[in-house]
This record gives C-alpha cells, structure tokens and sequence, in this order.
C-alpha cells in the first residue's frame, strides 16, 4: 500500500515481552521526529507533576485498582495534545482493547486525522520466552520465572488480537519480522513505513 509522501507520522507499535519494541520505538521516534506515547510514561509524570489526573491515577493505584479506560484515555488524549505530537507521534501501550481504539478514533477523528500505520513486531512466542529468560538472568530479575512469562504472553495475545483485526482490516497494519539483528529490523520497519509514503526527518 503506497500513499503521498508526508512528513507526519502517526504510529502504534505493538509487540510480546521480548520482541525489542522499546529499543525500535526509540529508534522510529528519532528518526522521524516525533515523541514516544508511552502509557507507563504518562502515568509516571502526571504524578510526579502531581496534575488532577496524575492525583486520580495515585488514589487508583494505591488502593490496588487497575487505572480505568475513561482515565487512560483522558491521560493520553492530554499527551497527544501537546505541541510535540503536533506532527505525530508513537504510542506504546495504548490502545489495549477495542474500547480504547474507539476512544482513540473519536480524539483522532476530531482532527481529521487517523493513524498512518501499526508497527506489529512479530516474534515467536519461544523467541520472546528465550530472550526474556537471558534478560532475567542478566538483571536478577526473579519475577521472570517461566510460569510469569506465559501468563504474560497469554494476556498480551489475548488483548491483542482484537486490536489487530480492527486495524487489520483497514489497511494499517504492516507485520515485521522481529528476529534478526537490531539493525536488520529497524530496516524492516523503516522500509514498511516508506512504502507508506512516510518520510523520515533524520538518519539513525
């Protein structure tokens, strides 16, 4: 799918545990100009700001609840609207579930503006399982257990897979294999976005 050169950009990107999408989401924001929407980010500096929203998200988290759909979407509409993101932008971890597309749609909409492209980093589940392992081990992290992994794996295949037939079926949706060296995939998903017409502001 080809499209008229432009030099926003409007992106998803979506990945397992494992599959190197904080390393290429660094990597696409830098090359094409425009800043990582990462809900975990957003979270952390609304309340470290101590904004209304970052104060309802502390109240919520405290008390062991999981953050709403209404709120995260509040949160993320507030970061999308800031001067950096005029021109685009790379949202990491939201949307989740069907909701949040249409919450994300109806913000977008308002503008005349939709997403450009998702970035699908695909990588065998035994890939994911393997380099999260290696990583455990390299951190001293002993909540990787084996048993963690999957159960990880099973919910982010689970909250995907509706996302990726909604946006599957318009057309936006570019699968990138994500084994290989970090080079190699970046190159995979720089060549995805160009066949969109997507123009990067700067060499990486």
């Amino acid at each position: 799918m080809t499209a008229s050169a432009t030099s926003t950009a409007r992106l998803l990107i979506v990945g397992p545990q494992g599959s190197g999408k904080g390393t290429q989401g660094a990597r696409i924001a830098e090359a094409y100009g425009i800043p990582v929407v990462s809900t975990g980010d957003i979270f952390r500096a609304n309340i470290k700001e101590g904004t209304p929203l970052g104060k309802q998200v502390t109240a919520i988290l405290d008390a062991g609840d999981l953050v709403s759909d209404e709120l995260t979407g509040a949160l993320v509409r507030d970061r999308l609207s800031q001067p950096d993101a005029e021109a685009g932008f790379l949202l990491d971890g939201y949307p989740r579930n069907a909701a949040q597309v249409e919450d994300l749609d109806a913000f977008l909409g308002e503008q005349g503006v939709g997403l450009d492209a998702v970035i699908l980093l695909d990588v065998p589940r035994e890939e994911s399982i393997a380099r999260i392992t290696v990583r455990a081990a390299e951190q001293g992290r002993g909540d990787d257990t084996p048993d963690a992994i999957e159960k990880r794996l099973d919910i982010y295949e689970a909250q995907t897979a509706p996302i990726l037939e909604v946006y599957g079926a318009r057309g936006i949706v570019d699968r990138i294999d994500g084994v290989g060296s970090l080079d190699e995939i970046t190159e995979r998903i720089f060549a995805a976005l160009s066949a969109r017409g997507l123009v990067r502001t700067a060499a990486v």
